[in-house]
């Protein structure tokens, strides 16, 4: 198969996706890379129909690599995920009403476009906790203890474009990061960047069924089948505070030629899932493996 990688200069050097594409290199298949952000691109010969089997997409939320997958799709060529898939969950802002109208557990979220109309948040939302609604990696993510420390954080905020504010969950400074890669769903934990302190080794973990269900259900929300959700257990249950349309996939195991695997799949089938709008199925924790299949988890039932 011939496939087209984009990926962001951010990347140039991480494993993912460079292994992928060394990964599919080794099996005989041919990899193109385009690195978006660093190339001087001609758009009417960029996008020629049967020229890729399928592009894939490893780039920053707010970089041009969307724009050219998007471009791919509108041509008829296979994109892992689908375009429209990454473009709602890239924004945070409408990622959040989705998730949040097909009944994933999600915080309450305020979007807004300048930094001063935090002040319009009720005080009852503190701590609050502030971002770039087109941010990843961690970038420009704040958490704003009491309204009287919100005029210090606004120049910092400036330039940053849409933002979006959500209550912060209480949480014992640990994320749980769950993979979705070739149908399987993989949990690990890792230190919150909110928590920069905290005493958290970054391994995998069992991956309860509550939040294994939730995961699952991710990927028929927003029409995703590579992806990656970062969970807070709260006081009240799991809490999905992120979603990530080309993840690390960190700790997950042999994860070069599992997703390899999985974009020749997607490939090969046409990839893109259809887009759910059934409400999130109700369901009470329970221990599972490390790994179990995605389809199963959305409707498993209790276990031991």
């Amino acid at each position: 198969m011939r496939l087209c990688f984009l990926v962001e200069e951010h990347y140039r050097h991480d494993g993912m996706p460079n292994e992928v594409v060394a990964q599919l290199t080794a099996w005989g298949h041919r990899v193109d890379v385009i690195r978006p952000g660093g190339s001087l691109l001609r758009m009417d010969g960029l996008v020629r129909a049967g020229a890729h089997d399928a592009w894939v997409l490893k780039t920053v939320s707010g970089g041009p690599g969307l724009t050219l997958l998007e471009a791919a799709a509108a041509g008829g060529t296979t994109t892992v995920n689908d375009a429209r898939a990454i473009r709602g969950v890239r924004d945070k802002a409408l990622a959040a009403a989705l998730g949040s109208a097909r009944g994933l557990p999600l915080p309450p979220t305020y979007a807004l476009a300048r930094p001063e109309l935090l002040a319009g948040v009720p005080d009852a939302a503190y701590p609050l906790v502030v971002k770039p609604a087109d941010g990843s990696s961690g970038r420009g993510v704040h958490l704003v203890p009491s309204p009287d420390r919100l005029a210090a954080l606004l120049p910092a905020l400036a330039g940053e474009g849409m933002l979006i504010a959500q209550p912060y969950v209480p949480n014992s400074g640990t994320d749980l990061k769950v993979y979705c890669v070739g149908g399987e769903l993989f949990a690990t934990e890792r230190r919150s960047p909110l928590h920069p302190a905290a005493a958290v080794r970054e391994r995998r973990v069992a991956l309860p069924g509550e939040v294994a269900r939730i995961a699952a259900r991710v990927g028929e929300v927003y029409g995703l089948d590579l992806y990656g959700v970062d969970v807070l257990l709260g006081p009240d249950g799991p809490v999905v505070v992120d979603v990530n349309d080309f993840p690390s996939f960190r700790q997950v195991p042999d994860a070069a030629a599992r997703v390899a695997r999985a974009v020749l799949e997607l490939a090969r089938s046409g990839g893109g899932r259809p887009v759910a709008a059934a409400p999130c199925p109700p369901g009470r924790p329970y221990g599972l493996p490390v790994a179990i299949p995605a389809q199963a988890a959305a409707g498993a039932g209790d276990g031991a």
